[in-house]
């Protein structure tokens, strides 16, 4: 029978002839459809050149369920499906016309019919198409959820129905997404994912480090952005570290500073493997070589004593402070249990941390909280005191630190970085999703770049040249804190004044009280120098020094006095990396912006040619031969050889080298895993732990061993069973019924008349002063058998015929 003619007579007959093996299984799909089943494709033969000889097509019901051979039934069973249905049809080929004839035809079901409105949800009509799975890949790259993503779907394509394919098919589709992405393995995947970023720009750095078994341990990476940041914005830097970002629960330490607006900005991120002194060295010599060896001149951090120690080393010019937050919940932890009702003691902490600009009243409020409370003798505390110069305001006034005394711009861009990670996202997905939270902060950038050009500052008094001049330069978050300092200039009185030959001393204080300044002013190169130390901390002058300016006549920002990374030219000049070429953030800037002049028109055409069938055929070849010419320019263009590199980098993923410490090129073995990450929740009982060894017994069941008996203990055997029991999902092994039990102080052994016992224990259940938790039926070994005998007798023989019975010790749970 001619193709032609199958879709005027849709039901299949015996004899039909199909010229290809897809053409009859779409045949019969299309069938299936319309009767409200579902097709599965059976058995097939080939001949040895692999062209297939016969085919069956079966009814998804064909067959029955097999039953559950195990000892113990699983907790969740899935629905039968199958009925035993005999429907089918087996096409043949034959030689002489090189087609496909239906040989063995039933039509005839054994089940209830699908209707109509549910036809799109039996397997063989649902299938995620090439253009439905690309959208999906992207939404899924956007953070949005499967349910989000099949919710979008269904609106686009007009209802749920029209989808093509269910949750289900989805999940299995970029769960095998997942599974290919990590072909070469997740190490193989990682490197080739720097390597890739590598390829489309120069300036991405990245190092891995390998230990004795060339796993790899710890992992940092920056982008060209990260160093184009940090070469404007890298005087301040705070690191932390925080977890619970990853599936195997490593350490992800971020490098992240404030640009001109006071927003956050990355300078680079590291997977480390632990927090040791080895590991936060190795980070931060890897950090400082990214970024050409330019040390920060301040970098705070949590109270870590581990990441001091690297610190000393690594970076012993850098000034480290340590996050005032952390201290803050330190001294609750340390200290909890001094605080009594009206304490003072968290208020003197704070004062001290916070408020005393002198050391001479720093140390004497310290020594006086010291005393009233009897801490003289506390360690923490009096270690705390050691390393005053790290937190307290009155030591770091003159340390330059944009304003910052905590890891707050860490911690809240880890909270960022949750919002998008999750525990089971693999090396691949976790590098996309952290580069989203990285994405997202430069965008909130080029918002405040936007803004800054088409809003005018607001200036409060427009006829102050030194304002005016500051909302010219400044940013505009930086000229409001400007302002702000200006406006108590206004409040400042001069209440001494002392002429010397070069110098001119002021002594400077609000009008309604306050303490006093010393504003040190130079007639020779107009400088001033405040007391207060708001400059050398903040970059931003003071009210006290703004008020001196302007009694002597300064109505501009002196140029020495402007920081350029506060200002609105912040980016204004170049940056080159370690090989001295010039940096760019986004080499293909050119090609997203055709992107965008291109991308409009092509979506309009397409939805136009959508309307009816005509203009879509109209459309679809004109848009492939579209297609032909544009990859036969790109492939003469001189784009073409970087794409070849590429793709040669591509086809060798796992043989990717790495340096060593040793400068020896090796072949990472892979990632090296850490404890700590999420157990399963899947209980198993004691026999199904054991059924592997029961199988085995039972082919060498002759063998005897003796058990070995020592002294007893207070724990009697029928306790010491359901601790075994209990134990099957703790560290405690469930060896113990045929073994040694070691438990301080006495250890305890079977008893030697252990017949009597198990036939106690079969007909009275457990003891009465077994706890009750430890009765529970996941764990006792009562509310599964029958015979309890055969099964502790069978147990027994495996274990002792399998295993070394000396070798395992199971302590007894503590009362």
């Amino acid at each position: 029978m001619d193709c032609s003619k199958l879709a005027e007579n849709g039901t299949p007959e015996l004899g039909m002839e199909f010229n290809s093996e897809e053409d009859a299984y779409k045949f019969y799909n299309k069938y299936d459809f319309k009767m409200g089943f579902s097709v599965r494709k059976d058995y097939l033969n080939k001949d040895k050149d692999g062209m297939t000889t016969s085919r069956r097509y079966s009814c998804c019901k064909e067959g029955v369920k097999r039953k559950y051979e195990g000892d113990v039934m699983p907790k969740r069973t899935r629905a039968p499906t199958k009925t035993g249905c005999g429907a089918k049809m087996v096409i043949v080929l034959f030689r002489g016309t090189m087609k496909y004839r239906v040989h063995d035809l039933v039509l005839e079901h054994n089940h209830e019919l699908h209707i109509a409105q549910c036809a799109h949800m039996m397997p063989s009509q649902r299938k995620v198409s090439v253009a439905q799975g690309f959208q999906a890949e992207i939404s899924e790259d956007a953070g949005l959820s499967l349910k989000q993503n099949l919710e979008l779907m269904g609106t686009e394509a007009g209802g749920m129905g029209n989808v093509g394919y269910t949750r289900d098919d989805l999940k299995r589709y970029l769960r095998t997404r997942r599974e290919r992405s990590l072909k070469y393995g997740e190490a193989g995947s990682m490197l080739n994912y720097f390597q890739e970023q590598t390829l489309e720009n120069p300036s991405f750095f990245h190092a891995v480090q390998l230990d004795c078994e060339e796993q790899i341990t710890n992992i940092f990476w920056a982008d060209a952005g990260m160093l184009i940041d940090y070469n404007f914005f890298g005087d301040v830097v705070t690191f932390d570290t925080t977890y619970k970002t990853n599936k195997e629960y490593r350490p992800l330490g971020v490098f992240v500073g404030f640009n001109q607006h006071r927003q956050i900005v990355i300078f680079g991120a590291a997977l480390m493997y632990d927090e040791t002194i080895d590991s936060f060295k190795w980070v931060f010599g890897t950090f400082l070589e990214a970024m050409c060896g330019k040390h920060p001149s301040t970098i705070l951090t949590d109270q870590d004593h581990a990441m001091a120690a690297a610190l000393s080393i690594v970076m012993p010019e850098t000034f480290h402070g340590l996050c005032t937050f952390h201290i803050r919940r330190n001294f609750m932890k340390h200290l909890g249990n001094h605080y009594k009702e009206n304490s003072d003691l968290p208020y003197m902490f704070g004062a001290c941390m916070y408020e005393f600009e002198e050391v001479e009243q720093f140390n004497r409020v310290w020594e006086a909280m010291v005393k009233k409370h009897n801490l003289e003798n506390n360690e923490w505390l009096s270690g705390l005191y050691k390393i005053r110069d790290k937190w307290a305001r009155c030591m770091m006034k003159e340390r330059w630190t944009a304003g910052m005394r905590s890891t707050q711009l860490s911690k809240s861009l880890n909270a960022a970085i949750k919002n998008h990670l999750k525990l089971d996202h693999d090396l691949v997905q976790f590098f996309r999703h952290f580069n989203r939270v990285v994405d997202e902060k430069r965008h909130n950038e080029l918002i405040a770049e936007y803004e800054m050009r088409q809003k005018l500052p607001m200036v409060g008094l427009r006829q102050t040249p030194m304002l005016v001049h500051a909302s010219e330069t400044y940013s505009p978050t930086v000229f409001v804190a400007f302002q702000n300092e200006y406006g108590e200039s206004t409040a400042m009185v001069i209440l001494r004044q002392q002429d010397a030959a070069m110098f001119v001393e002021f002594t400077v204080m609000r009008y309604d009280g306050g303490p006093e300044r010393t504003v040190v002013f130079n007639r020779n190169d107009l400088s001033v120098r405040c007391s207060c130390k708001k400059y050398e901390n903040e970059d931003i002058l003071c009210g006290h020094a703004l008020k001196v300016f302007d009694t002597v006549g300064i109505k501009i920002i002196p140029p020495e006095y402007i920081k350029r990374r506060w200002t609105n030219r912040a980016r204004a000049r170049d940056c080159f990396d370690r090989q001295g070429q010039e940096v760019v953030a986004d080499p293909k800037v050119m090609i997203s912006t055709r992107y965008r002049e291109l991308a409009p028109a092509m979506i309009k055409v397409a939805t136009r040619a959508a309307m009816s069938e005509d203009t879509s055929k109209v459309a679809i070849t004109v848009i492939s031969d579209l297609s032909k010419r544009v990859e036969l320019l790109l492939s003469e263009s001189e784009e073409q050889p970087l794409q070849n590199q590429k793709n040669l980098n591509m086809e060798e993923r796992d043989k990717i080298e790495i340096v060593n410490e040793m400068g020896e090129a090796v072949v990472a073995r892979g990632i090296k895993k850490r404890g700590g990450g999420k157990k399963s929740k899947v209980m198993r009982s004691w026999v199904d732990k054991f059924d592997r060894v029961k199988r085995k017994s039972r082919l060498s069941r002759t063998t005897q061993t003796t058990v070995s008996e020592s002294e007893p203990t207070s724990v009697s055997f029928e306790e010491y069973m359901f601790m075994g029991c209990h134990s099957s999902t703790d560290s405690v092994s469930t060896h113990s019924m045929s073994q040694t039990v070691n438990g301080p102080p006495n250890v305890v052994a079977l008893d030697t008349d252990e017949s009597q016992t198990i036939h106690r224990l079969a007909n009275q259940g457990p003891p009465a002063n077994v706890p009750t938790e430890w009765m529970h039926p996941r764990f006792s070994i009562f509310s599964k058998h029958n015979s309890i005998r055969d099964v502790l007798m069978e147990e027994r023989g495996a274990i002792s015929t399998h295993c070394d019975v000396d070798a395992y010790h199971v302590f007894a749970p503590s009362p």
